[in-house]
């Protein structure tokens, strides 16, 4: 017989849309079949009752011909050939009365009997697990919906303990109740053939038997055939015990492996954060806005295919592109009546989606899959060892380099009790192979300021700056941005170069060495060091605007000018080595010390386009910069000397009129 078609019990925790409207056909199926096995326990039935019927009158018949004797008709009632006739018709009757008697005996234990069970007892545990799969899903739902309106305030940890509770019970109900549904109705798949075929067995040897004295080679003939089917009976039977036996293991294995998926925040320690994975697929809230102010939350089954972040409401057929994420942005944001939110931003900026996971472990998964797909990893042939190594490059990234560290402690007293942690020594992250050899010499002090924070905000040094110039020349205002009321004169309009980059804030922190790009390097490992350590991956987003006088962050949506840079102190701009999406500059204010050292900064960025290319655009500004300032100084020493020369010549002309 042909392969026989099941539900897949391991998708049954996921639950996704695909096996809902897979678990949707199975019903139809189960339906179809009720409703076939109706009609043919009807017709058996009429059979049966026909069977009976004929082996009732049959015996009446033999009964009747017994009395024919007893009879006084009016004529010929002396007529004794007949008497006997009838009599030895009579016992035949009454013989072949027995054989349906048998027949109807056997019909009803070969033929009603199974199909009686199969409606009454397989059928019917169908609808009632069916029923009891939907309240136990309808339960589910209403436990998550709770759940997720729970309140961040920790104000009420009952409540949250019982609503946990709930999810739990109502999460382990469903997929018991769902596996065991998927069981009956794969099991059915094998009883529908076993309801059909065995009363039809049991319904032809009861009709061979009776018929014995009919052809040897028809009834050798329906022997045969009828064996063939037996032993098919039979196998189908044995299949149906060796799949029942493994679904059943199947339940087992599965309700001991999810016992902890049950709880809706497991514990990450239990449960471990996947960040390898270049796509992932489940259930996420989606904020949905309303009107200006209010917004609504519509749970839908998300998952990724390809570069492409696809969403599906439960019911529908096919899932919708809900946004591309080639090159897109992703961070976890705070909302204030949700948890465990991430923020998706298209590569142009214009369209951006909020989703809300159902546990941390979940949005995590979801921000390191997105990032991944955003990298492009997926493209390539191993995409998950891809993904792997980079993630391990991270790892590296904060797991000290053996013989750096071993350079670092020898240069370093025994009795600090400095944190390594704080500040990890390992330049894997940014190709420490192909590193100048300058950096193989130098220690991590010499780069970067032992003990040094590192600020993942935007705040402004050089706005305190401008503040305290504007304050102490009494005039002009600060506001919270970095701006100053007063304009500096170099921020002109009709500047030469005007390019504008969308980037993404990373961290800054203070630098010692500001001779080359290694320090760039240096900053870059580890700020996304520490931004691993840290699981911080929020950024803000801003529009940095190069020209020739400075360079601007300007809020994409107020267009408020976040901070400003003086070109002249930019020293040094590079992208990374490797993810050339990176790049950072090195700033040097000349004041910002109170024993008046200049203070030197490295700032850090992420952008939608090559790092290289703002590299580039900040470079030829300086270039623009320094030949409109060897132009200007030109100028004026021309004008000086001009000056000089109608000076000299009003002196000459004083002195020729003194001698006259």
């Amino acid at each position: 017989m042909p392969g026989i078609d099941t539900l897949p019990i391991e998708e049954t925790f996921e639950d996704s849309p695909q096996t809902r409207s897979l678990l949707g056909v199975f019903e139809e199926d189960a339906a179809a079949i009720s409703n076939y096995s109706q009609k043919l326990f009807q017709a058996m039935n009429r059979i049966y009752d026909a069977q009976n019927e004929l082996s009732a009158a049959t015996h009446l018949t033999s009964k009747l011909l017994k009395e024919y004797e007893k009879q006084r008709f009016p004529l010929c009632s002396d007529d004794e050939v007949m008497s006997s006739t009838l009599q030895h018709f009579a016992k035949v009757i009454d013989e072949l009365s027995s054989c349906h008697a048998v027949l109807s005996t056997q019909l009803a234990d070969a033929m009603m009997f199974p199909i009686t069970q199969f409606k009454e007892r397989d059928l019917r545990e169908i609808l009632t697990l069916k029923e009891v799969f939907q309240i136990a899903s309808d339960d589910h739902d209403m436990a998550i919906n709770r759940y997720s309106r729970l309140s961040k305030r920790r104000d009420n940890e009952k409540v949250k303990g019982e609503v946990m509770e709930d999810v739990y019970t109502s999460r382990k109900k469903q997929h018991q109740t769902m596996m065991h549904y998927f069981t009956a109705l794969n099991t059915l798949q094998y009883k529908k053939k076993i309801a059909i075929l065995e009363p039809l067995l049991g319904y032809m040897q009861a009709q061979i038997s009776f018929f014995k004295l009919g052809s040897e080679n028809l009834t050798q003939q329906w022997e045969d055939f009828l064996t063939n089917i037996g032993t098919s009976v039979q196998n189908v039977r044995r299949e149906m015990d060796g799949e029942v036996d493994i679904m059943q293991q199947t339940i087992q294995d599965l309700e001991q492996a999810s016992d902890l998926l049950y709880m809706p925040d497991p514990d990450p320690s239990q449960v471990p954060v996947n960040r390898n994975l270049t796509r992932k697929a489940g259930y996420l809230y989606r904020r949905n806005k309303t009107s200006l102010v209010s917004s609504s939350w519509e749970r839908q089954y998300f998952f990724t295919q390809g570069g492409n972040l696809m969403g599906q409401a439960r019911g529908h057929v096919a899932g919708g592109l809900v946004m591309d994420i080639d090159n897109c942005s992703v961070m976890a944001v705070d909302c204030e009546d949700r948890r465990f939110c991430f923020q998706i931003t298209s590569f142009d900026g214009k369209k951006v989606v909020i989703l809300q996971a159902d546990s941390r472990k979940d949005c995590e998964e979801w921000i390191a899959t997105i990032n991944n797909i955003s990298k492009r990893i997926y493209l390539s042939e191993n995409p998950e060892e891809i993904a792997a190594r980079v993630n391990q490059s991270a790892l590296e990234a904060v797991t000290p380099s053996p013989s750096f560290q071993q350079r670092h402690e020898s240069m370093r007293p025994t009795t600090q009790g400095r944190s390594r942690a704080a500040r990890t020594s390992s330049v894997s992250s940014v190709g420490s192979e192909t590193a100048s050899p300058a950096l193989s010499v130098l220690s991590l002090d010499a780069l970067v300021a032992p003990d040094t924070p590192i600020q993942f905000d935007i705040i402004s040094p050089v706005s305190e700056e401008y503040a305290g110039q504007a304050k102490a020349a009494g005039q002009g205002r600060t506001n919270p941005f970095g701006e100053s009321g007063d304009t500096p004169p170099e921020e002109s309009e009709d500047s030469i170069l005007h390019q504008l980059f969308i980037v993404r804030f990373l961290g800054s922190m203070e630098v010692k060495n500001a001779d080359s790009s290694d320090v760039i390097y240096e900053t870059m490992r580890q700020i996304l060091a520490s931004r691993a350590i840290h699981n911080i991956f929020r950024m803000t987003e801003s529009h940095l605007l190069v020209t020739c006088d400075c360079l601007k962050l300007i809020d994409p949506q107020t267009q408020v000018t976040r901070l400003r840079f003086p070109l002249s102190s930019v020293v040094v701009c590079s992208s990374h080595q490797e993810n050339k999406r990176l790049f950072g500059f090195v700033l040097q204010t000349a004041e910002g010390r109170v024993d008046g050292r200049p203070v030197t900064v490295c700032y850090i960025f992420e952008s939608n386009n090559d790092g290289e290319k703002i590299c580039d655009s900040v470079g030829l500004a300086k270039q623009i910069a320094f030949h409109s300032e060897m132009d200007r100084k030109a100028t004026e020493k021309k004008e000086e000397q001009d000056k000089a020369k109608e000076k000299q010549q009003e002196e000459l002309s004083k002195q020729k009129q003194i001698e006259k």
